[in-house]
């Protein structure tokens, strides 16, 4: 008997070191993790106000630290599951052709919604895609994820025409795929991202050429828009020991004749009043509303104050992103956009709710308002 329990204990010590070795060798050699910054960048954002040993900071103390009760609780949560988590009908896509947006007028801007964060937008005959995770599943593997709630693609990333630019807010995975920017990175002229996340595209094949990383507050020109890199109030990280080592933000286009704020991800704060303050008022805002929690607040807004934020930047009309494609968080999956239109009421802000794949015009009076989820 004392044998057997030998054996087995060595065959459990072997399989978990098997598991650590296999772990271990998918964090390094896989490509989905991306790159690091270099000895010289971090040099660089060593002078930096929101830089301190070795990592990003944000403006205000924010805190991602959970007691022990806490972690607790939302591993309960997570295995016992909540009502009403995914859609439990096929979500309304609507059809994208690559030719209305070849050949749309650059007297309009236009916009069309992917699901969760991604965005194309169309102002003054250039194409900008926020955000474009296009994948499947927000991971670095299938089976450390869930899946997109609809299973297709307004259109699929072959079909679409030539990109003049890609915004990141970010560096996880709902919101920088490796896999769709494989697919895109021959179509897109340009990448503007947050200081650091070069590294990623840099690891997966994107000519140095095409990367721009932003600080905070910095302005570029392209092609005649104006493209700015805001704060938020959020963290970064692909791997287990990358946290905040590459920064995070929202982004404002200013064409010649529509203002447009992309909030990213984050908690609220005074920020959003800076922000509106220094080059609002906006056209329209897409503000966060997803994957929120009270024991993680300071990151995420909840939607209450996803709709007083976009109240803060001083915008005409808001739009919720960052929910509708995928599961990250322990509310249904209608819970962002009931509260958020409910709250927006209140506050007078103008909400436009389109379904995926539509598209409108920015300022006109007929904005996509139908209740959608609803499934009427």
């Amino acid at each position: 008997m004392k044998k057997t329990f030998k054996m087995i204990g060595l065959s459990v010590g072997i399989l978990l070191l098997a598991l650590l070795v296999v772990g271990f060798l998918f964090i390094k050699l896989s490509p989905e993790f991306g790159g690091k910054p270099t000895s010289e960048q971090k040099e660089a954002f060593a002078q930096l106000d929101h830089y301190e040993e070795g990592v990003f900071t944000n403006l205000i103390p924010t805190s991602m630290d959970m007691s022990f009760g806490n972690i607790v609780s939302v591993l309960r949560d997570f295995i016992q599951g909540i009502p009403n988590s995914t859609p439990d009908f096929s979500l309304p896509v609507e059809s994208v052709d690559s030719l209305d947006i070849t050949t749309h007028t650059d007297t309009i801007t236009q916009i069309t919604w992917f699901g969760h964060s991604a965005v194309l937008v169309e102002i003054d005959g250039l194409r900008v895609f926020l955000d474009p995770m296009l994948g499947d599943v927000p991971a670095p593997h299938p089976w450390l994820g869930n899946d997109r709630f609809n299973k297709q693609l307004p259109i699929c990333i072959e079909q679409l025409p030539p990109i003049d630019a890609v915004l990141i807010s970010h560096d996880h995975y709902d919101h920088l795929d490796y896999g769709s920017v494989q697919k895109l990175k021959e179509k897109v002229k340009d990448f503007y991202v947050p200081l650091g996340v070069g590294a990623h595209l840099r690891r997966w094949g994107v000519a140095e050429s095409a990367i721009h990383e932003l600080n905070w507050w910095e302005e570029v020109n392209h092609a005649g828009l104006t493209i700015v890199f805001t704060p938020s109030r959020h963290f970064s990280g692909r791997g287990i020991t990358d946290r905040n080592t590459t920064l995070w933000g929202s982004w404002i286009i200013q064409g010649e004749s529509k203002n447009l704020y992309f909030s990213g991800d984050g908690g609220y704060g005074p920020h959003f009043q800076k922000i509106g303050e220094r080059y609002g008022p906006f056209d329209l805002a897409m503000m966060e509303c997803g994957q929120y929690d009270e024991r993680w607040a300071q990151i995420h807004m909840m939607p209450e104050e996803s709709a007083q934020a976009a109240v803060d930047v001083r915008a005409k009309q808001m739009m919720p992103i960052h929910w509708g494609a995928f599961r990250l968080a322990l509310h249904s999956w209608t819970d962002p956009i009931e509260r958020v239109t409910e709250k927006a009421v209140q506050l007078q802000m103008p909400v436009t709710t389109p379904k995926i794949g539509e598209t409108f015009v920015v300022g006109s009076p007929n904005l996509p308002r139908a209740k959608w989820w609803e499934n009427d």
